[in-house]
């Protein structure tokens, strides 16, 4: 076997295992959109794996009716746009001086870092600061805790170490200020690793319910994976089945959980086509970089 054929044997290998990878990763969730848009007896009766069997809206009619929902969706909306900006701007914040030489306790500083990464002061501890800080029943008791992903922090650090000293250099000379550099020169350069940053903060952010149930305990303030979580762990169907009539019909439980997954799921998968191009060039740059 040549050259030429062994490449192509390999290539074509590759395609086989990745597809039976993809095809692997997107078989749950197929099965769920396929129960979601499935009817109540054949769910109920399991006969559904990856198609629809009887094709019926009803799951997402009640979702969609559900006003619980769509408060519970724009507020997981808010709470991740502000999380994210928020976020970038602080990791900007702390990043950008820590690349700088000369700035003195620069390996300190590191060096506390790293730390974080490793160790914690605990649920208890952080739940009696948030409390004497009174950010309970408040959106800053989701945002404020997570401000900056030590992880993340040395990514952008990595990354903007390897922009040319000259370029900040060459700005200086023609009167940029320090700010100024940042703004017009250092941050259109790291558009990709911002964009890929931003995306993981935002998609940790619209998954998180864990700091929901320690910190809040109003409904209005539920984010969206809070009440799928309840309706998951609970069996929780209650404005969902009830008040529609006796003659209503009613969508299983399990097309319900289905529908609610999808309901969370899409919002955030439709950000990805938008930030492709950025996440895979800020990946690839910062590992090569680093």
């Amino acid at each position: 076997m040549n050259e030429r054929a062994a490449n192509r044997l390999f290539d074509g290998i590759n395609v086989v295992v990745l597809a039976i990878c993809v095809l692997l990763c997107l078989a749950p969730f197929i099965h769920i959109l396929a129960i979601s848009l499935s009817s109540n007896r054949a769910v109920t009766s399991g006969e559904v794996s990856l198609l629809p069997v009887e094709f019926d809206l009803q799951a997402y009619r009640s979702v969609f009716s559900d006003m619980t929902m769509i408060r519970s969706l724009g507020f997981t909306v808010l709470l991740t746009v502000l999380s994210t900006a928020l976020c970038m701007l602080m990791t900007v914040a702390a990043a950008y001086p820590l690349t700088k030489k000369a700035l003195k306790g620069r390996r300190f500083v590191m060096v506390v870092i790293l730390i974080t990464m490793f160790f914690s002061g605990g649920i208890i501890p952080e739940y009696i600061l948030v409390k004497n800080l009174h950010l309970l029943n408040t959106i800053w008791a989701l945002v404020l805790p997570g401000l900056i992903s030590p992880f993340y922090l040395i990514i952008l650090i990595s990354f903007l170490n390897g922009i040319p000293e000259s370029l900040e250099e060459a700005a200086e000379m023609d009167g940029a200020t320090p700010l100024g550099t940042l703004l017009r020169v250092v941050l259109p350069l790291s558009l990709p690793v911002l964009a890929t940053l931003s995306l993981f903060y935002a998609v940790g952010r619209w998954n998180g319910f864990q700091d929901t149930l320690l910190y809040i305990n109003k409904p209005e303030l539920y984010p969206l994976q809070l009440k799928l979580y309840q309706l998951v762990q609970n069996n929780m169907i209650t404005d969902l089945t009830v008040n529609e009539g006796p003659g209503a019909v009613r969508a299983a439980p399990e097309s319900l959980k289905a529908a609610s997954v999808m309901f969370a799921t899409v919002p955030i998968l439709l950000v990805y086509p938008w930030l492709q191009r950025y996440f895979v060039s800020g990946v690839m740059l910062g590992a090569v970089k680093g």
